[in-house]
């Protein structure tokens, strides 16, 4: 959302030592101006964060990312990967993409001992997230699956008495700003939120985060709740489920890769929306709402949602729905053409002097400002404040660029004919394949009844050493039937193998399995009634259910 002036001179601040940091986006590296002036800095390192982003197999594919390793030809810097969350096939995939020429993986464990997972398949979700919290008390996050869900939660927890915010990206920046902070400082309790909350915040007395959706990943569910227990004392994560949702997240899979036609068209209509000629575009961004946009084109909203995001893996968009531009102010002139200017323009010499008290840096960058704060040392109003910056930058004094917290879409290429738009059958079959895989292990860890969360997590992201948590919901309904983990494994084992194909009787089962005690086995067919593995018919005879 930068200006080419704002980028420029923050480039020749970071080719001058003005600064230690620079933040770039991966799309922002294919720019010529920024390789041009990557190559007179002096980079001590580079640090790809969320390099989960590179692989095709990570949970947040983005195409720019694969281009990451060009900037080895930029500078010799050393180069680190990092990602919180990155299954082994994910971290060859880093190393490979980023052109490393030694494997060498640095991790901790994924095992959290301060955390216990628990799965809750409930028909009544609602009532199951009163009762939950009202039982564990703490600072709380609740993830939820759409924007709506988010405000509907909000108004079920305020009508129970339980102080919330709900939180999305189509928030104001403001609004955001000012329920976080509330948060963060515990003047509410629960945050009801989509997963754009969450990214950056370390709060560390955070008792109890609840999904109350499925997720599409393992990898994004791990580091949601990985938001809790900061502070390493216990806390709860809750995954809250039913039936719907299984089903509408098979659904979603489907719903996300649409029939190339239909993604050809709605580029099209992109391009009439902005009136963006054929070869144009490229690199401009849009103010772009998709409630608007839809219907102009008669189009379905979550249908459209799905193709833009897949414009996006593909790498012909970019989209933005939390971008926040603060107010900034940039001086133009040198000290001595202002001071003259100020001589010669006595009506704007008190504006001028108060907005250099106020603000130190505006000849050397573009400085974030406050209209309303100028406003109260002025004694003016706001609208007098940026009826003067604006007058100040048609006199080319001062470049003044105003708050702006629309949503973005960004074209990454010249704008092209929608027969240029190539999405292969067998790429959308490929990642729609790895999205089932992803789903499909989700569903596995909220139907496991029998083996520890916690180990089934760290089996997914390939731990060596596994460490049993004996505090999930598996485990502390294990451990009140005294069996250990191998006693547990060979009996369930057994037992499964004995009625997975007829039924029988609690004596015929005892009888069967000679190498442990009867009341090991009887402590084993108890634990697997109450997880709902096995039923009994009106004949007294145990069968297997899943």
């Amino acid at each position: 959302g930068m200006s080419f002036s704002e980028i420029d001179i923050i480039l020749d601040n970071a080719i001058y030592g003005n600064y230690k940091f620079l933040y770039i986006s991966p799309e922002r590296l294919e720019s010529k101006i920024v390789q041009e002036r990557i190559k007179k800095m002096n980079i001590n390192l580079i640090a790809v964060d969320e390099a989960h982003c590179i692989s095709e197999w990570g949970y947040n594919f983005r195409p720019s990312y694969l281009k990451l390793a060009q900037i080895r030809e930029l500078t010799k810097a050393p180069i680190i990967a990092l990602t919180a969350s990155a299954t082994p096939i994910v971290l060859r995939d880093i190393q490979e993409k980023l052109s490393f020429s030694n494997i060498n993986v640095i991790k901790s464990s994924f095992y959290r001992d301060e955390l216990s997972y628990v799965v809750l398949k409930q028909k009544n979700k609602d009532k199951k997230l009163i009762q939950i919290l009202k039982r564990v008390k703490g600072s709380t996050i609740i993830y939820c699956r759409t924007r709506k869900e988010t405000k509907r939660i909000n108004i079920l927890l305020k009508k129970n008495r339980i102080s919330s915010h709900f939180y999305h990206a189509g928030l104001d920046h403001l609004e955001r700003e000012l329920k976080q902070k509330q948060w963060l400082l515990n003047h509410v309790r629960v945050m009801v939120a989509t997963n754009a909350f969450g990214m950056g915040i370390n709060k560390e007395d955070v008792r109890l985060v609840i999904h109350n959706h499925l997720p599409f990943s393992l990898e994004s569910y791990y580091q949601e709740t990985g938001r809790a227990g900061r502070d390493k004392k216990l806390a709860y994560t809750i995954l809250v489920y039913n039936n719907i949702d299984v089903k509408n997240l098979k659904k979603q899979i489907k719903d996300r890769y649409p029939d190339i036609n239909i993604i050809r068209n709605l580029y099209q209509n992109l391009a009439n929306f902005f009136s963006i000629a054929l070869g144009e575009g490229k690199y401009i961004e849009f103010e772009f709402y998709l409630e608007d946009f839809c219907k102009k084109y008669k189009l379905d909203q979550l249908q459209s949602y799905n193709v833009l995001n897949l414009l996006e893996k593909e790498g012909y968009i970019k989209i933005n729905d939390t971008t926040n531009q603060p107010s900034k102010i940039h001086i133009k002139i040198s000290h001595t053409e202002l001071y003259k200017f100020q001589i010669k323009n006595k009506k704007y010499d008190f504006f001028i002097k108060i907005l250099l008290r106020s603000y130190g840096t505006l000849f050397d960058d573009y400085t974030v400002i406050q209209e309303s704060i100028l406003a109260k040392r002025l004694q003016i109003t706001t609208k007098q404040v940026k009826e003067i910056l604006l007058k100040l930058e048609n006199l080319d004094i001062l470049k003044y660029i105003p708050e702006n917290n629309s949503p973005k879409l960004m074209l990454l290429t010249e704008r092209l004919n929608p027969t240029k738009i190539i999405i292969s059958k067998e790429t959308l079959e490929l990642r729609k394949s790895s999205e089932e895989i992803k789903v499909k292990k989700v569903l596995e860890y909220a139907s496991n009844q029998y083996k520890c969360r916690s180990i089934f997590l760290q089996k997914y992201f390939g731990d060596n050493k596994i460490i049993k948590c004996n505090k999930c919901d598996i485990c502390l309904e294990r451990n009140k039937y005294k069996l250990n983990d191998i006693e547990y494994d060979e009996i369930i084992h057994a037992i499964k193998n004995l009625i997975i194909s007829e039924p029988m009787k609690v004596e015929e089962i005892i009888m069967s399995i000679i190498d442990y005690r009867e009341d090991k086995i009887v402590n084993a067919l108890q634990f697997l009634i109450v997880n709902g593995q096995i039923s009994i018919n009106d004949d007294e005879q145990y069968s297997w259910i899943s």
